[in-house]
């Protein structure tokens, strides 16, 4: 479940987590919107099976990436840094442009606290995806040589097996989320269960909640905290503090594809160049569109522009 909380991101260049002392839990803000499904009819239908319908939702989700390519959206992420004392030292807002350049996922940023980049901010950022593009292509054809299994921006997997080896998915229960009927099923990690990396010891040392519909078997929401803790390459690669809690939800467009709608994090989190906060941060997706390649909006790449209806 952490390889997708981070995989949502969604989320890049700026943000965190750091314990909030005040404010709203994610957990309580989105309370009002789930109700436990009571229908006679769906108390008498049997739950699925927990390991089949993770590994059912491991199928569903990477084959929905290829239609998730076809998309573009905007992402509006807000972050609000602790001062230590409860209160906001600092406070920013970003906005993205979120698609897909040869098969990586990439978020072009196109506002600073509500002013357009200069267009020498333009040019660096334009340098800067052109070489995550090309670093996440040379990690990706490294892994094939291989025979190693890797994400979008060739970054190792845990796949759902691994899952079940490192913790358990437990207390399957049908819940109604946004009007659909959702399967919701706890994971806590087994902290003596054995690893062979750094970012396994994270999903042994989580827990938390998915939520995964019924009828397309795939995660619509996720709810985790750190039980402890880490560094992974000596804080270079990923650090994150203890008690770190996130929540992530996906809505679904033109009844085709899952994306990202919603991310809330508090406490105090870094992962590679994907995000990192020390407080709290909140994105919110929007104005999701299909697109398609034409000429040039990045050296080197394509530009995106909305798909004739």
């Amino acid at each position: 479940m952490v390889v997708v909380a981070v995989g949502w991101m969604g989320l890049s260049g700026g943000g965190g987590f750091a314990l909030a002392q005040s404010g709203t839990s994610p957990v309580s803000q989105q309370a009002g919107q789930e109700t436990a499904v009571t229908k006679q009819d769906d108390l008498e239908r049997p739950l699925p099976d927990i390991p089949a319908l993770m590994h059912a939702v491991e199928v569903n989700q990477r084959a929905s990436e290829k239609v998730e390519s076809d998309y573009m959206y905007r992402s509006v992420q807000t972050h609000e840094e602790a001062d230590g004392h409860g209160g906001v030292k600092k406070a920013e807002t970003m906005e993205y442009d979120i698609f897909w350049v040869n098969g990586v996922p990439v978020h072009r940023l196109t506002k600073k606290n509500g002013k357009e980049l200069s267009a020498d901010e333009q040019k660096k950022e334009s340098e800067q995806i052109d070489k995550q593009v090309a670093k996440a292509k040379e990690r990706r054809a490294k892994a094939d040589e291989k025979g190693s299994e890797t994400d979008s921006r060739g970054h190792e997997v845990v796949t759902v097996s691994r899952l079940l080896e490192l913790g358990s998915f437990t207390n399957a229960r049908r819940v109604q989320l946004n009007g659909r009927d959702t399967i919701a099923v706890d994971f806590a990690g087994d902290p003596k269960a054995k690893t062979k990396n750094r970012f396994e010891d994270v999903i042994r040392d989580m827990a938390g909640t998915a939520w995964v519909d019924e009828q397309d078997r795939v995660l619509v929401k996720v709810q985790g905290h750190f039980v402890n803790s880490f560094k992974v390459g000596a804080g270079m690669v990923a650090n994150i503090q203890k008690g770190t809690n996130f929540e992530g939800e996906w809505r679904k467009i033109n009844d085709e594809v899952w994306l990202p709608s919603m991310f809330d994090g508090q406490g105090a989190a870094r992962v590679l160049v994907f995000f990192h906060f020390n407080g709290s941060l909140r994105a919110v997706n929007s104005d999701y569109r299909k697109f398609k390649a034409t000429s040039t909006i990045l050296p080197g790449m394509s530009t995106v522009e909305p798909e004739p209806k």
